[in-house]
């Protein structure tokens, strides 16, 4: 049985007290809350391994919190997952390029969420099968996978664990052409509800925080992505790249 300690937010007390009974019989602990500040006070307080964060929440809005979450420094790379009524997409998008792992649509099944919630623990505690370097270096940017760090001229970048095992999933493979499938497998937690679309949204995502270092991520039109093994050449005002979404 698993005992990873899981943080869930959310306002509804009934819809609370079945969601705490979900977890508790799927081998969590469970820690609870029913309003955002006080979510967020518990989790700096508590640490927990991943947190389930309603959307519709009285005092701040579910993706506000999320942006706050990713901003700490103690919660940046805890594994987040969405809960919420409305499955719209907007929602879901919008979700997923604040730092999201995954988003659940109520209601769900208590079997779905307990294997979506442990995939989403496993992928944050280990890297995938092909990250086996403890340091990729790739021209400036560098990437500890021990630490679970990257930096970019010697700056670190603020990156999520998804973005993370998403950047090192292509730089330990420079040249390879991951599909979008290939990369819902290795990087992003229980098969979340928009499909292809995610691993479009975490990579725009990945883009802005790399600035002109995004160029090495090259869109392989209507299959995925790869990392390019060597920077663009310098040609004076040469068009931009139309890999480049």
């Amino acid at each position: 049985m698993a005992h990873e300690k899981i943080l869930t937010i959310e306002d509804d007390a009934d819809f609370r007290s079945l969601l705490e009974e979900t977890l508790r019989r799927e081998g969590f602990t469970v820690l609870a809350a029913g309003a955002g500040a006080a979510g967020f006070e518990l989790a700096l307080a508590a640490a927990p391994q991943l947190i389930i964060l309603d959307l519709g929440l009285p005092d701040i809005h579910g993706l506000d919190l999320c942006r706050k979450f990713r901003e700490e420094p103690l919660t940046r790379a805890t594994p987040l997952v969405m809960l919420s009524a409305d499955g719209d997409e907007d929602s879901v998008v919008r979700g997923l390029e604040l730092g999201a792992d995954d988003f659940v649509v109520k209601p769900f099944r208590p079997a779905e969420l307990g294997a979506r919630l442990r995939t989403a623990l496993r992928r944050a505690g280990r890297p995938a099968a092909e990250e086996t370097a403890e340091r990729i270096v790739a021209d400036a940017l560098v990437l500890d996978t021990v630490g679970r760090e990257a930096t970019l001229a010697g700056a670190p970048l603020l990156l999520t664990a998804t973005e993370f095992r998403l950047l090192h999933l292509l730089t330990s493979n420079p040249g390879r052409v991951f599909t979008r499938d290939q990369i819902l497998a290795r990087v992003i937690a229980g098969g979340v509800v928009v499909g292809e679309r995610n691993i479009d949204v975490h990579v725009r995502a990945l883009r802005r925080k790399l600035g002109a270092f995004a160029e090495r991520i090259e869109t392989s039109r209507g299959v995925g992505y790869r990392f390019r093994e060597t920077a663009l050449p310098l040609v004076g005002s040469a068009p931009a790249d139309p890999n480049l979404d």
